[in-house]
């Protein structure tokens, strides 16, 4: 028997559920909402070390690295699930947040058992997609001890990125190798050792905290709008035509005239419209003032 993953509180056997099997529907899926209940706590005593994250993040982003979050199985495809939706959320390039999973993206939709233990690919991975000691590779691993993560991450270590853990047991091998541990202990699973179950519930809740805090100090907000974002289809045009006047008081169509001179750039439109200034002009003051439509807007009322 391995000990240390016979020690792991996810591998464990939950006694609240042990029963599970002969609870009618109803009682079985309240007994499953209250074990998720009890996730947002875990995640709630893991603020400092989030914190400590995101500030890391900023000032690896801010200074022009990249992030790369690599995992396996769950861990793995919430991983790529979080990087993918920074670009229509934040109008980011896709290789500034990427995700990587073991056994490459056919695992993303089929089980491909065993690459979580070649460790020799994590690292392989770090060299191939170039981290360099500007960036910062996140290793996600319920039990901490998946060997791709540990060696990418180990990797990621020695060339001088940061680097970050996100698991589900303290003292995790894991954790050993990265310079910020953040780990909520959901307690054991529903089903034992499923760790698609509350694991994977923390896990997203700490992603969505990790990318969405960096993105807000970079300046891709404004107040909680995502003014970054780009009108790419329907849905998002008139969510971009509608933050553009509620943040100008501009009419329906200065909100769409001005959308369209600014190429379909929400930030820019409402730069434009606060400013008095052409898109060029405008841009240049974003550019300026970092990115950030606050900075900028106010700089430019103290200018004129």
């Amino acid at each position: 028997m391995n000990d240390y993953l016979a020690s792991l509180t996810t591998e464990g056997i939950n006694a609240e559920t042990a029963m599970i099997d002969e609870l009618t529907t109803e009682q079985m899926l309240k007994l499953i909402n209250q074990e998720d209940a009890t996730v947002p706590t875990a995640v709630a005593a893991e603020l400092s070390h989030i914190a400590a994250a995101v500030e890391a993040l900023h000032r690896v982003l801010a200074s022009g690295g990249r992030m790369f979050y690599i995992g396996a199985g769950t861990s793995g495809r919430l991983g790529v699930l979080d990087a993918s939706e920074c670009p229509p959320t934040f109008g980011t390039d896709p290789s500034l947040v990427q995700g990587h999973i073991a056994g490459g993206d056919i695992a993303l939709r089929v089980a491909v058992e065993g690459c979580e233990d070649d460790g020799e690919e994590g690292k392989a991975l770090m060299d191939r997609i170039g981290v360099t000691n500007k960036d910062a590779v996140i290793g996600i691993s319920a039990s901490g001890s998946a060997e791709f993560v540990i060696e990418g991450l180990r990797r990621a270590g020695e060339i001088g990125a940061l680097t970050i853990s996100v698991v589900n047991n303290k003292g995790t091998k894991l954790g050993e190798v990265s310079s910020i541990t953040i780990a909520p202990v959901v307690g054991p699973e529903v089903i034992a050792g499923s760790t698609r179950l509350k694991a994977g519930t923390a896990q997203k809740l700490v992603l969505n905290m990790l990318t969405t805090g960096t993105m807000v100090k970079l300046g891709k907000t404004y107040n909680n709008l995502m003014v970054d974002m780009r009108a790419s289809n329907k849905k998002l045009y008139d969510r971009a035509v509608r933050m553009i006047r509620t943040t100008t008081g501009a009419s329906h169509d200065t909100a769409q005239e001005t959308l369209q001179q600014a190429s379909m750039d929400c930030k820019l439109a409402i730069m434009m419209i606060k400013s008095g200034l052409e898109a060029d002009d405008a841009r240049k003051m974003l550019s300026q003032c970092g990115g950030s439509l606050k900075k900028a807007i106010r700089v430019c009322a103290k200018v004129m």
